[in-house]
């Protein structure tokens, strides 16, 4: 393509302007600036477009064929101008978010009929994975990860933080007893996960802090001396299915924050062992490939549902 949008634009002023100085004045530029314009025009298509005398311009029969073009191709630019930005502000299309099953129950589905009513053209769709997804694989455009991230090339916003505690139903305790001890704690039922094994330590000091001392706890995957190991009597790879065992009076779990909230709100689920936990902070973030052409419908999203977390 020989021809730029610029010459267009310089061609078509100058017919609709009268004059190449009228056209100066109206595109902000020098006289002596649309005059080149205009003749480097002509010069890359090998005809003359416009017939100058001192007195005013006529379009050649090529200008006037040249000149129905031109209007029209900077009217598509136009048009497409003005989609762009219109998609922009109201942002449209295919948006996958993916995340472990009790973070999407708890988090993210309860505010989806809001989204929903906010971006009426973001086809949103979700999907639970347990483990780290790669995203291009399966064509995830944001994923929610819990815990520490690994070095990536992913782009990352902080959704903020989540505590673990140690929880039970009160049916089971009424059954089986309050353990008051850690020693206590391992003769119980106690639920953990197939996978990983750091969700098998829980944030538990193993010894007990002098009296006014507040012991800060690591998030598990860092140190490996930090809090108590337990060999779950029953296993899950779900933190759903875990709260659910736990519900049902199965025995003893730890869960985040966010999981259990409504249940220890309601006492459908009551904490153990309080005076003994560590203050773990399990950091909470959103990843996604930066993307000129999903900018606008990942940043809604984030910005959306992080507004909605609890800090």
């Amino acid at each position: 393509m020989k021809t730029s949008t610029d010459e267009l634009l310089v061609f078509v002023t100058v017919i609709d302007a009268g004059s190449i100085t009228a056209a100066a004045e109206k595109l902000q530029q020098t006289v002596s600036g649309v005059s080149r314009a205009l003749t480097r025009l002509e010069k890359q298509l090998g005809v003359a477009l416009i017939l100058r005398t001192t007195r005013r311009l006529q379009l050649t029969e090529e200008g006037e064929l040249f000149l129905e073009r031109a209007r029209a191709i900077l009217a598509a630019m136009e048009d497409a101008e003005e989609a762009v930005t219109r998609h922009r502000e109201q942002p449209s299309g295919r948006l996958r978010v993916d995340a472990a099953t009790p973070f999407m129950l708890h988090c993210i589905v309860p505010h989806m009929t809001a989204f929903a009513a906010r971006y009426p053209d973001i086809q949103l769709e979700l999907t639970s994975n347990e483990r780290i997804v790669d995203l291009l694989e399966q064509r995830v455009d944001i994923a929610i990860r819990i815990g520490a991230l690994q070095d990536s090339t992913l782009h990352a916003r902080s959704l903020g933080v989540s505590r673990r505690r140690v929880v039970a139903s009160p049916a089971y305790l009424k059954a089986q007893g309050t353990p008051r001890t850690l020693e206590a704690l391992r003769a119980h039922r106690l639920i953990g996960f197939t996978a990983p094994a750091q969700l098998n330590r829980w944030p538990l000091r193993l010894q007990p802090a002098p009296s006014g001392e507040e012991t800060q706890g690591a998030l598990f995957g860092d140190d490996a001396n930090e809090g108590l190991a337990i060999q779950p009597a029953l296993a899950a790879s779900s933190g759903e299915t875990i709260r659910q065992l736990a519900l049902g009076d199965a025995g003893i779990a730890c869960l985040s924050d966010f999981m259990t909230a409504a249940d220890r709100a309601a006492g459908r689920l009551v904490t153990l062992l309080d005076d003994a936990l560590l203050a773990e902070r399990q950091p909470i973030h959103a990843v996604y490939y930066r993307s000129a052409a999903l900018a606008a419908r990942v940043q809604c999203f984030l910005a959306f549902i992080a507004g909605r977390l609890e800090p």
